[in-house]
């Protein structure tokens, strides 16, 4: 307490003069320091103790990786913040964050093992090898709540895994199975298990939340209807065919309810590019002076059009997103001018802009801006912005292709889940063509590096 600490100068000096003769100016020397410490200051015990807590958690870090991230997650469960900043440390260690599920998330983060083929970095691609990921834990979606996925949790594990969404509903209480914790819980991706679109299950809500209040109902009347057993199929006939959601929305979603993207990453596809040209991290910034000029780079996820009040001319307000962070750009209205038709959102850009500090908040007025294109590797076709935002992948092979050339595509695709979908084009050699899609479990999450690895059967432009 500064104020109480200055109270005390004087007691001190006449305390020093009395007891131990010391003078005036030594005496104030001596508080100088003791008024510093008591800033900020640990005795030599504290810190021991400290240091052996740092030593027993960088082993655990180095050691058990998998297990002290997600408690360190777990940790954090209500600081989206800190998650976010958690999540870009477990990308950098090569740990996997899964999306949450309904039949295999826990209340809190969880440690995961799965069967696949081993990371290219370990030098072998032999299937069988046992990788291991965090489950994004259920607790940790907004607008759901632990105590009611407390009741989901102890259902599934007393009577089994949930089959689909009309099953939850029919399974918990209609009190807990409420329609906004199941648009968290859909637009987050905890029923994905079910192979049908967030979309589709979205429009499903109140049907299945009637149909489980009329079968509540019943049984609490004794009564048992001969047709149980048909509901979930009926429900299926009737429903009308939905519009699948884009890649885009599902991803503003999970940002919106998990604090960061869990199933990839608007920006996945410009990793290289932002390493090559070093841009500087937004999370950076605030070590920099006021006025210091940057660059950075990263997609625009907000515009704000205005007008000047005196001369009404017009200029944005644009937010920036990187791997990481979110920054505010003032975009005034000569550069306005130069790069307006850039200012859309979902567009990756670089931006040379100078520091604004005049309060507690980082905000950067832009200098120059101009889009960005996702990287070629060694040789392979530039994958455009667009067809990164598309659902499906196309692979195509020709008629003379082996099968241990298609083995090998498997395991390529096997070691990047994902959720974008992949269809393959088999060349019949007539002239005509046979498309398929590969299913479910072999969704990938469509990196620059997964690209390459594909470049030989990718078909660029054709993403459907």
């Amino acid at each position: 307490d500064k104020e109480k600490m200055a109270k005390e100068r004087k007691n001190f000096i006449e305390g020093c003069a009395r007891t131990n003769k010391i003078p005036e100016k030594k005496a104030n020397a001596i508080f100088d320091l003791l008024e510093k410490f008591a800033g900020y200051g640990f005795n030599k015990s504290h810190s021991a103790a400290y240091g052996v807590i740092s030593y027993q958690t960088a082993y655990l870090k180095a050691h058990y990786s998998v297990e002290f991230m997600a408690g360190l997650l777990s940790n954090e469960i209500n600081n989206t913040e800190k998650i976010s900043v958690f999540v870009g440390e477990c990308k950098r260690m090569g740990i996997s964050i899964l999306p949450p599920d309904i039949n295999k998330s826990g209340l809190k983060f969880t440690p995961e093992t799965w069967e696949g083929p081993q990371r290219p970095d370990s030098g072998s691609t032999e299937a069988g090898a046992m990788l291991n990921g965090i489950r994004y834990g259920l607790a940790a979606i907004k607008n759901v709540g632990e105590a009611i996925m407390a009741v989901a949790i102890h259902e599934r594990d007393q009577r089994g895994q949930f089959s689909s969404l009309e099953d939850f509903c029919a399974r918990l209480d209609s009190r807990v199975a409420n329609r906004k914790m199941l648009e968290s819980l859909i637009k987050a991706g905890a029923f994905d298990f079910t192979g049908r679109d967030r979309a589709e299950l979205f429009a499903c809500i109140d049907e299945s939340l009637n149909a489980s209040a009329i079968a509540q109902r019943d049984r609490a009347a004794g009564q048992v209807s001969l047709f149980d057993e048909q509901t979930h199929a009926a429900t299926a006939v009737r429903r009308q065919p939905i519009k699948p959601w884009t890649e885009h929305e599902k991803l503003s979603y999970e940002k919106e309810l998990l604090g960061f993207y869990v199933s990839g990453h608007p920006l996945d596809a410009y990793a290289d590019v932002f390493a090559a040209k070093k841009y500087r991290p937004i999370a950076s910034l605030g070590e920099l002076d006021d006025r210091a000029q940057f660059k950075i780079a990263g997609a625009i996820v907000q515009v704000e059009k205005k007008f000047t009040k005196k001369e009404g001319k017009p200029f944005a307000v644009v937010w920036l997103e990187d791997l990481m962070d979110t920054l505010e750009v003032v975009v005034w209205n000569e550069v306005y001018l130069k790069v307006s038709d850039v200012l859309v959102p979902g567009r990756v850009v670089e931006l040379k802009a100078t520091l604004d500090r005049r309060d507690e908040m980082v905000r950067a007025t832009a200098v120059e801006m101009k889009p960005l294109a996702a990287a070629r590797s060694n040789g392979t076709a530039e994958i455009s912005e667009d067809a990164l935002q598309t659902s499906a992948i196309c692979l195509r092979f020709s008629s003379a292709t082996t099968g241990d050339e298609l083995r090998q595509v498997r395991n390529i695709l096997v070691s990047s889940p994902g959720r974008h979908p992949i269809q393959l084009l088999f060349d019949r050699g007539d002239g005509n063509s046979l498309r398929l899609d590969a299913g479910r479990e072999f969704r990938v999450d469509f990196t620059p590096q997964l690209a390459e690895k594909l470049s030989r059967w990718l078909v660029t432009g054709q993403h459907q």
